[in-house]
């Protein structure tokens, strides 16, 4: 399905424990952190739940 490129651009402060653990579970540490993950029915779904904090690119 090709790959995507995942980057948080807004902080989890304030947000919902299930938000906070998608990013966790996306593999995001930080602010401006950037993971590449497969475009993968999982993803996302998980990506879609915290789309208004993340950036997401494809490769």
């Amino acid at each position: 399905m090709g790959n995507i490129k995942i980057t948080q651009v807004k902080s989890i402060i304030d947000r919902s424990k299930r938000q906070k653990a998608t990013i966790e579970c996306l593999g995001i540490k930080k602010l401006n952190h950037t993971v590449v993950k497969e475009a993968n029915p999982q993803i996302m779904g998980m990506v879609a739940k915290v789309a208004h904090l993340i950036k997401i690119e494809h490769c």
